[in-house]
């Protein structure tokens, strides 16, 4: 990479057409990154191989792919879209302006297109959206070698031919069976006679996360996704549920952190602005409450100023296990780990280990105030505060997450600036009231 890019001073352009053409598309879409648009689409003009532009286009971040086509010949992306996998196009367009998608689309042969419009009906985290209609389907009747033959004639441009689906007479779902069940059984045996009935499908509609979580915990290479009539239309390939996890996993890492749902580093500094600027701005308001809950105790800082020296560690320790509360609560639901069903259990297990460990550090703290300042209500204060601040920390961090997930709202957004700075002004409000009880104030 870093040669491409010294060639790239250099004006080196044969050198280049040569070290691009044996570069990999999906290792280009990486360099693209740090290419100005200019020499993007020199390199672009570069690649000989339709495939590997295909390939490039289906790795690149969306607004470098859309900002790379813009202005190319339609007649060129279109010989590039042909060459890619029909659910890959459809990902691709459904990136595109309505107009430029519904151009490229007339320009390309009747039977790709129709295709690609079929999948771009369904939303693109569902499976329908995500499935590849390329699938290997024949009647339940017919024997393993008139299979075979059917397969080596219409069947061979099949992307990754698994499995082989049986269907009725109405092209409905009925069993599967592996390419090597096939070739080992007598040529002459129906495949309805060696087939697996019991079939794992998904509906269309569900979502890409479900359906990820399907082909994980049962170790499948692919799954058939059916309509509401059960007629096979697609199949989720295990390549697609890689990009899925990758996919969920940067989004909610992304949500814990606070800074929406998009990878920013390859945007704009305006764009990164202004998609962190409304995540940021829940933490500024948690800021101001936390001023005015301090501010109505103002009286008790006043006669007893040292009170202010516990504030940090107080809300720190509350918002630290908060994190690691709803961090635990949302990566299990994501991987399957936990289920929405089991609130109570949850929600209470975390709420005992945040009880225990807020009289650990309550003990602890507590100690080093009275180490300080010799007074034992002011010790005693800040070690209820520790324990009250930790333990509902713990409640909130893992109970808002589980209700989330409930009503079909991302848990990840529980991560964020939203339940982090309520922790801090609820840390802020038990600290005083405790206080100002203990402490006669």
């Amino acid at each position: 990479m870093i040669s491409i890019k010294r060639l790239l001073r250099r004006g080196a352009g044969s050198r280049l057409r040569k070290i691009v053409n044996k570069t990999h598309g999906a290792d280009l879409s990486i360099l693209f990154r740090d290419l100005s648009l200019q020499d993007q689409r020199m390199l672009f003009e570069m690649i000989e191989d339709n495939a590997q532009k295909g390939i490039l286009f289906s790795e690149m971040d969306e607004d470098l792919f859309v900002a790379l086509i813009d202005g190319m010949d339609p007649d060129a992306v279109v010989a590039i879209l042909e060459d890619m996998p029909n659910d890959d196009v459809a990902d691709l367009l459904n990136q595109l302006p309505e107009e430029t998608a519904s151009s490229l689309l007339k320009r390309m042969k009747k039977e790709g297109s129709d295709e690609v419009e079929d999948l771009m009906r369904f939303a693109n985290d569902t499976a329908g959206g995500i499935m590849n209609p390329d699938f290997i389907a024949l009647n339940q009747e017919i024997t393993a070698k008139d299979a075979i033959e059917q397969i080596q004639k219409e069947f061979a441009d099949v992307e990754m031919p698994f499995y082989l689906y049986a269907v009725d007479e109405h092209g409905k779902l009925v069993g599967v069976c592996s390419l090597r069940q096939l070739v080992v059984v007598k040529p002459y045996t129906p495949l309805k006679a060696f087939m697996t009935t019991d079939v794992l499908s998904v509906q269309t509609h569900m979502d890409q996360e479900e359906v990820a979580k399907l082909v994980a915990r049962y170790d499948i290479l692919a799954v058939p996704v059916v309509d509401e009539n059960n007629r096979l239309v697609g199949i989720v390939t295990v390549d697609d549920v890689i990009d899925i996890f990758r996919e969920e996993a940067t989004e909610d890492i992304l949500k814990m952190a606070g800074v929406g749902e998009e990878f920013v580093e390859t945007k704009s500094v305006f764009k990164s602005t202004r998609i962190r600027l409304p995540w940021l701005f829940a933490s500024c308001l948690g800021g101001i409450f936390a001023f005015y809950v301090i501010t109505h105790f103002e009286d008790s800082l006043n006669r007893i100023t040292y009170l202010a020296a516990f504030i940090p560690v107080i809300m720190g320790m509350g918002g630290n296990i908060g994190t690691q509360s709803s961090t635990i609560v949302v990566r299990g639901l994501a991987t399957g780990r936990l289920d929405v069903h089991d609130l109570w259990s949850v929600v209470g297990k975390e709420l005992a280990v945040g009880l225990i460990l807020g009289l650990v550090y309550g003990v602890l703290i507590g100690s080093v105030a009275q180490l300080q300042y010799s007074t034992i209500m002011l010790a005693l204060a800040v070690c209820m505060a520790v324990v009250c601040s930790m333990s509902v920390a713990a409640l909130v961090g893992s109970c808002v997450p589980m209700l989330l997930a409930r009503i079909n709202i991302d848990p990840a957004v529980a991560t964020g600036p939203f339940v982090t700075t309520s922790i801090d002004i609820i840390s802020v409000y038990f600290y005083f009231t405790i206080a100002t009880v203990f402490l006669g104030i």
